[in-house]
């Protein structure tokens, strides 16, 4: 193990996250926080810093070799909702008690201003280091998550042997979590006058014994003793039909599935158009295509289909990770799961990188208007990911 240990500049780090923070950066509009992200890795003195053309920021320190450890983190956030809502404002960067609050902090600004300071304290020392140390930030992960690391992967040739994450877990190990997938459903009726509806065959009334098929399907999907039961949930209906008086020849049933291990898209599928048959109900299903334009004009497209992942308990990476925590923080820490999905769909699901995911702020509160993270967390897991480099390295 290396003599030394790695140290960021606290008041630097501190003020970075905060500047993150108050920079809006929701997904396909992240020009301006990569462009901050790339003047801060060079000020850090990283060897490399440099945009792709799909607008992600790569940063290196070290040799200019195959990476042994990649640390990925996304720029993008969702939007802020209802404004009013929120006890602090989105965009301000309040702190108060030690705790930034504002979109992004949680999910996942303070990892990333972790990741990229930490690797930073390894500039003085980066002699020492046997390959390069890799800090990524990517577009686009909310809406299409593994999209940017399927590009930095498959497009730049950035293929590294391990992935840490730096999504949420409260300064805990996560080593997998379920898929997900979407799946739209569209029912065909038969549009007649709204007075005589035994003419017809309303597409509403068959997406209500669909739905309902649905519901008594939830409990007997596959389970999984670390990922957890498979989940389906309808998150959107809307039908059309040629006025108010008139029933609907259509109903569009939208399906958010989650996919624990062993589950396949096929599968899922099926098991949807198996109610469909049973129902004698007409539809089309299919996995709906994901397209985006990044800011840099890229256009760039992906099913909204994502596999389940886990890396065994017992991989090097997962155990070298606990000790960086042990060694840094004084704690063995937990090993669980995300509940929510992550770029690890690619590294770990496609790719089969072993990946694992270490960082500041809580689950519960991404996507929230109480969105924070403590900034002695942001400092904490700075010092975890420079000395888990340093061992991997």
């Amino acid at each position: 193990m290396p003599s030394y240990n790695p140290q960021p500049d606290r008041q630097e780090l501190d003020d970075f996250c905060r500047e993150l923070v108050q920079i809006p950066s929701v997904s396909g509009s992240e020009r301006d926080i990569a462009r901050r992200i790339l003047t801060e890795m060079q000020r850090l003195g990283y060897d490399e810093a440099r945009m792709d053309g799909m607008g992600n920021v790569i940063g290196r320190v070290g040799p200019a070799s195959t990476p042994t450890v990649l640390f990925n983190g996304h720029m993008d956030t969702v939007g802020i909702g209802d404004v009013d809502l929120w006890p602090h404002p989105p965009y301000a960067g309040v702190v108060e008690s030690g705790i930034l609050f504002g979109r992004g902090a949680s999910d996942m600004k303070g990892g990333l201003a972790a990741m990229i300071h930490g690797i930073g304290s390894l500039v003085p020392n980066k002699d020492s280091l046997t390959s390069g140390v890799y800090v990524v930030a990517v577009v686009q992960e909310e809406p299409c998550e593994g999209l940017a690391m399927r590009h930095l992967v498959e497009v730049e040739g950035l293929r590294p042997r391990a992935v840490v994450l730096g999504e949420a877990t409260n300064l805990h190990l996560a080593r997998g979590q379920r898929g997900r997938m979407e799946i739209e459903v569209a029912i065909q009726g038969k549009s007649c006058h709204a007075s005589s509806p035994q003419r017809g065959v309303n597409a509403i009334y068959e997406a209500a014994r669909f739905v309902f098929g649905l519901q008594l399907l939830a409990p007997q999907l596959a389970s999984d003793a670390f990922l957890g039961q498979a989940t389906i949930a309808v998150t959107e209906i809307e039908s059309r039909a040629g006025s108010s008086n008139v029933v609907p020849d259509y109903c569009r049933v939208h399906i958010d599935r989650r996919l624990t291990a062993g589950d396949t898209e096929t599968r899922a599928l099926t098991e949807v158009r198996r109610i469909l048959s049973r129902e004698s109900i007409q539809a089309n299903v299919e996995v709906p295509t994901y397209h985006g334009t990044s800011y840099t004009g890229l256009a760039v497209e992906a099913p909204e289909s994502y596999p389940s992942w886990s890396t065994p308990e017992d991989h090097l990476l997962v155990r070298k990770a606990a000790g960086a925590v042990e060694s840094v923080l004084g704690y063995v820490p937990r090993i669980g799961r995300w509940e929510f999905s992550t770029d690890g769909v690619y590294t770990m699901g496609v790719g089969g990188i072993p990946t694992i995911g270490f960082g500041p702020g809580e689950e519960k509160h991404a996507h929230s208007v109480d969105d924070q993270v403590r900034l002695e967390d942001v400092f904490a897991a700075a010092r975890v990911y420079a000395r888990l480099a340093l061992d991997l390295c």
